[in-house]
């Protein structure tokens, strides 16, 4: 059973910065493109960040300059910086990974639990 956790969303003052954290555990054998979804309040949910295995990225026009996503294999964890944060940024941010779990020729996809990322106005 593949599950990934998410850590270190919070509030955090306009201008600052964050870095949130999504781990995979259980049994992996690969996992490819990975990505940082949020929705914000009132919103539909969108991408904001994406890297494929071989370390391109693609981010949301509003985020680009501002936000950083990167991956260790070695841990099976990925991440995102975000730094120079406005109130718009405000939102629950998910981690998306597409998965081939060990035994199974097929990749899925995983969705984290979400994190708040809060930027007062």
């Amino acid at each position: 059973q593949v599950q990934l956790v998410e850590s270190g969303g919070g509030l955090v003052q306009p201008g600052g910065s964050l870095r949130l954290s999504c781990a995979a555990s259980g049994s992996i054998s690969d996992i490819g493109v990975v990505a940082w979804h949020r929705q914000g309040p009132g919103k539909q949910r969108e991408l904001a960040a994406q890297m494929t295995s071989e370390g391109s990225t693609n981010y949301a026009d509003s985020v680009k300059g501002r936000f950083t996503i990167s991956r260790d294999n070695a841990k099976n964890t990925v991440y995102l910086q975000m730094s120079s944060l406005k109130p718009e940024d405000t939102a629950v941010y998910y981690c998306y990974l597409i998965i081939r779990p060990s035994g199974s020729p097929y990749y899925l996809a995983y969705w984290g639990q979400g994190t708040q990322v809060t930027v007062p106005s």
